[in-house]
């Protein structure tokens, strides 16, 4: 069953029905840098949208794990954002409080005559747009729909300045080079997750294996191109805060990305990993950015 766990990648066991909140989407007088430094954006108008484990400690025996295993670092917390249009693009500007900036991320460590895989674990940012189907606050959903997802990570694309860009399909029909989650009491449940087409933003490297050094890097920044360049990302720590922005077009021209209308509303979500991955994150309910007053 831990596999199952590993599908809480954006929702929280547990949702009680309310309205969705609404992250008002404004017309910009000028595209802010993406530079995730946020004085451009101002101090009026931040919309605080509440995060929560997306596995609760009580619910780990439930679902196989150890219940004294990793606990969730971020816990329960407000993530603050601001959206708007300038010059045909989307910006997003994200703050949260993070108690340190992990920006390490599973190193290669020399440890007797070999390197090893060390367990440092880097924070990262989610958000995700739906693209299409009927739409689902939970991964563990029968129901059919994909979403647009943009992944920020401290350490394996902050560097580079963007975004992982991907969609994730979630459906019951049998899928090819999918994951597959056997629901108790349920149906298979089929995960496909997959990069957008074109270069990705870094690339893994083997393990080396002559010694060049006590700690090596476990990635390496790759040069974006195609569809998985599409998504502008940048994050500064300071006092005991991130502070992200992206950057997308409205209408990339790509299949695989969600078209912003002016005029319309979408539904998201956000998700915040502090020094964690898998099911040790936190997350939003469901969000509607408004475009209403894009022109």
């Amino acid at each position: 069953m831990k596999l199952l766990a590993t599908l809480l990648l954006l929702l929280p066991l547990a949702a009680q029905a309310q309205a969705p909140q609404v992250i008002p989407v404004a017309n910009l007088a000028a595209a802010p840098k993406v530079d995730g430094e946020l004085g451009e954006w101002g101090s009026s108008g931040w919309v605080k949208v509440p995060v929560k484990p997306a596995l609760e400690r009580e619910d780990r025996a439930k679902y196989g794990l150890d219940p004294a295993g990793e606990r969730n670092k971020a816990g329960s917390l407000a993530v603050e954002l601001k959206a708007g249009v300038a010059a045909g693009r989307l910006y997003l500007a994200v703050r949260y409080p993070d108690d340190a900036a992990d920006t390490v991320h599973k190193e290669w460590s020399w440890r007797g005559d070999k390197y090893q895989r060390e367990n440092q674990l880097e924070d990262m940012f989610a958000v995700r747009f739906h693209l299409a189907g009927d739409f689902d606050r939970t991964m563990l959903s029968t129901r059919d729909y994909t979403v647009d997802v943009w992944l920020w990570s401290a350490a394996r694309t902050n560097p580079g300045g963007i975004a992982e860009d991907m969609t994730h399909h979630v459906t019951t029909k049998m899928q090819e080079s999918a994951a597959e989650y056997q629901v108790k009491d349920g149906p298979v449940i089929y995960i496909s997750k997959r990069r957008d087409e074109g270069t990705a933003p870094y690339e893994m490297l083997p393990r080396p294996k002559e010694n060049k050094g006590e700690r090596l890097p476990s990635f390496a920044a790759a040069n974006a191109s195609g569809s998985a360049a599409d998504v502008a990302a940048k994050g500064v720590w300071k006092a005991g805060y991130w502070n992200l922005e992206f950057a997308r077009a409205l209408d990339t021209g790509n299949a695989d990305d969600v078209v912003f209308k002016p005029g319309s509303r979408l539904t998201g979500q956000v998700a915040v990993f502090n020094k964690a991955n898998a099911e040790h994150k936190s997350v939003s309910e469901p969000l509607v950015f408004d475009f209403g007053a894009v022109k």
